[in-house]
């Protein structure tokens, strides 16, 4: 499957703040944002779907700068740091070919459809949207 991902970077009064991870967690949760699943011991980023096809997404990664994250810990002492929010629009081609197949070894993918738009863009009303959820966030976290 032919994938990229188009981003633009948010100012935000939350980059650089450092937090206590399970706070800032369960803030975000409530504001319909979840873990990444590019998440680590180290660092992650909280999610959130500004769209109702999950294409494009408000992202808030951070670092962890003392302690690590456990996703099997519901107590866990890191202390993170923001970096800069992005708007996020993860591209990918619909309708590949159903007998694309998957080699084990290098795990290439045969894919027989023209690439996606490498100069697609994300709308203008995405990344105000995005903007707005990052001025909920900012009001929403005390610093």
């Amino acid at each position: 499957m032919m994938e990229g991902n188009v981003m633009i970077p948010i100012s935000s009064t939350v980059e650089g703040q450092e937090k206590k991870f399970t706070e800032i967690q369960a803030l975000l949760t409530d504001r319909q944002f979840t873990l990444g699943g590019n998440w680590d011991y180290d660092h992650g980023s909280f999610d959130r779907a500004l769209d109702g096809e999950n294409k494009v997404w408000l992202r808030i990664p951070f670092q962890v700068i003392d302690g690590n994250i456990d996703s099997e810990l519901s107590e866990n002492n890191a202390q993170i740091q923001f970096q800069q929010p992005y708007v996020l629009r993860h591209l990918y081609n619909e309708g590949n070919d159903p007998e694309a197949s998957v080699r084990v070894v290098g795990a290439v993918f045969d894919q027989f459809q023209s690439p996606i738009d490498p100069d697609a863009d994300i709308e203008p009303r995405w990344v105000e949207r995005g903007e707005a959820v990052m001025r909920e966030v900012e009001g929403a976290i005390p610093f």
